[in-house]
Order: C-alpha cells, then structure tokens, then sequence
C-alpha cells in the first residue's frame, strides 16, 4: 500500500502543477458582495467580526438564503439551454448561465444535475452525460459560475469562484447553488419524473447546498467530499495559490467560521428531514480533498444515524480522473443514480 500511496501522491502532484497558470491575488473582506444578504452594517463593523454575525444569520435562515426567485427567461437554443442568473455579479459575462442538454429521447423518467469540477474545460463531463443516455437518463451538464462562456476577459482561470476574497467565494458559491437550483427547475418544467445530481470537487460541495436546500433533488452523488471549505482550501494543492493569497492576514480557524455558511457540515441537520439517497465518494491519497476531512464528514453522518452510500477508492483527487479510476468512479456514479432514479416506487 506504501507503494501505491507514494506512485499516487507523485502523480497527484504532477498532474496538479502541469501547465500551472495559477496566480496569487491579494486577500481581501470583500464585504461588499455580501452585505446585502445581511442585517449587520458591513461598513460601520470590524470585517471579521461582520462575517462572524453574516455566518450566523446564514445558518438560521439558510432556506432564504438559498432561495431560488422565479426564472422567467429560460432560453433553449439546439442542445444549449441558457437563462439569467439569480445572482447579479460585476462580472457581465458571468450572469448569464449556460447547461448542455442530453437528452433520453425515450421518456422523462428521470435525469441527472451534473456539475464539473473547479476550472473544468469545455466539453468536459459530456461523456459521463452521454453514459447516462445510454442506462435510460437525461442529464444536463451546468457550467459554473466564471467558467468557459462565463469567464471575464481579464481572467484565464476562474479564481473569483475561489480566491482570498472572502465575500467575492460566498457570492460565487452562492451563485452556482442557485444556478444548480434553477437547472433543477427547468428540468422539473420540462416534466421528468424524477431528478438528481452529481458534482465534482467543488461541483461535489456546491451540489450538496443545493441537494439539501432543493426537496426537487430526489438523489444525489457527491464526488470528494469535506465538511469544511475552508479547510479544503488552506490544505489542498490545488488551491495553493490562494492559500498564498491569504498570507498571514487572517487564520484558518477564522477563515472557518467566515466560509461555515457555504460548507456541508453546518447542514447535515437537513438530510434528517427527508431520507433521500446519496452516496459520497472520496479517495484515500487526495491532496487536494485531504482524506481526514472526508473521513470526518462520514463520521458525523453516521454519528447522526443518515442512511448513505459511502465509496472510498485507492487513488487521489487527479487520478480519479485517469484509467482505472475513472472507470470505477463512474460506475459508482452511474450505477447509484440509474438505480434511485428508475426503479418503481
């Protein structure tokens, strides 16, 4: 096992710094793209003391927060379906979402929410889309926010969905919750039975928000799995830069209690509500999802009695992605939602 763990976590880190393009911006409060959400006065108030009191009024009312207002505007264009965002950013490109449709042309049974990972590629996800089509469901592949058409001309990745700007990452997670949501929706308008999701990395935690905030999600798989967002982030290869971007100007225990509001684990509560299938898939070299925060998180579900899937499987967080792995992982992906979407209730 040594040997595999040293070979995986070799590669991990090749496969994390190849062509790496990264850039380390500057850390900032960015209460700004926030406070509107908040009854607190983000201008009168110290910053880490707003988004202590923002974080708390996120977590009592996070129905609200997470709310979906009505779409109006959905667009279909060929196999491109298109609508405004719910959530305005400074960013023009940006507020314009896309989803690439795969449909089942047989019936409506059932279909899948699939969300990429962080700084995922054009084109990427259409196989797992079309591996759908051929067990029986629709999926419709979302891009995120500040990805592909939606990226602004000064950017080359999309670092305002993650970066050292604490409000700016709220804003963004909040925006592609809500964006899944209203994906959710258009589904739900065009009649399937049944709909569920599956998300990647930060496509993983961003559809356990809305999995949790949406009763329409009726099963979800979630691929690398942590409770904390803050912790992902400080830890992780993959985020080093903006780790670097933070410096010495805020600590992970407070950069914890800034992002609670966008990590899974403040919502675990929920899933006691209704028993809906979900599986969680992790790997036991991830340095990008390091595995004890994964293995926290289940932890704490079973700890609270919450009827789940759990897959672990002996690679890492690039890897996951290259022969067998990927293969493995989306049979497991495959597999689960194919069987919850349409068995006969």
């Amino acid at each position: 096992m040594k040997i595999l763990k040293n070979y995986i976590q070799k590669r991990e880190k090749y496969l994390a710094f190849l062509n790496d393009n990264r850039t380390v911006r500057p850390f900032e409060w960015g209460v700004e793209f926030v406070k509107d959400f908040a009854c607190c006065d983000g201008d009168l108030e110290e910053p880490l003391e707003f988004f202590r009191k923002f974080a708390n009024e996120v977590i009592s009312s996070s129905d609200a927060f997470f709310h979906l207002p009505e779409i109006s505007d959905y667009e279909v264009r060929g196999e491109v379906v298109k609508w405004t965002s719910a959530v305005e950013t400074t960013s023009q490109e940006n507020n314009t979402v896309y989803a690439r449709f795969f449909p089942y042309a047989k019936n409506k049974k059932g279909a899948v929410v699939v969300l990429p990972h962080w700084n995922a590629k054009a084109g990427s996800y259409f196989d797992l889309c079309r591996v759908f089509n051929k067990v029986g469901l629709s999926a419709l592949r979302l891009t995120l926010p500040y990805h592909e058409e939606r990226m602004p001309p000064e950017l080359q990745r999309a670092d305002y969905l993650v970066s050292p700007n604490i409000g700016r990452t709220i804003q963004s997670v909040r925006q592609a919750v809500l964006d899944t949501k209203a994906a959710v929706r258009w589904l739900h308008l065009q009649g399937y039975e049944k709909i569920g999701i599956v998300g990647t990395s930060i496509g993983s935690c961003v559809a356990f928000l809305a999995f949790v905030h949406e009763p329409l999600i009726q099963a979800g798989v979630f691929n690398h799995v942590s409770g904390y967002f803050a912790d992902v982030v400080w830890r992780g290869i993959s985020t080093y830069h903006v780790r670097a971007g933070f410096a010495d100007k805020i600590t992970l225990e407070d950069l914890r209690e800034c992002w609670i509001p966008i990590s899974p684990i403040v919502y675990i509560d929920k899933l006691t509500e209704t028993l809906r299938p979900q599986r969680y898939i992790y790997t036991l070299y991830d340095l990008s999802f390091p595995v004890d925060l994964s293995k926290q998180l289940m932890k704490i579900l079973r700890e609270k009695g919450i009827k789940h899937s759990e897959v672990c499987l002996p690679c890492g967080h690039y890897t996951l992605g290259e022969k067998p792995w990927v293969y493995l992982d989306g049979w497991k992906i495959v597999s689960f939602l194919r069987k919850h979407l349409l068995k006969n209730d």
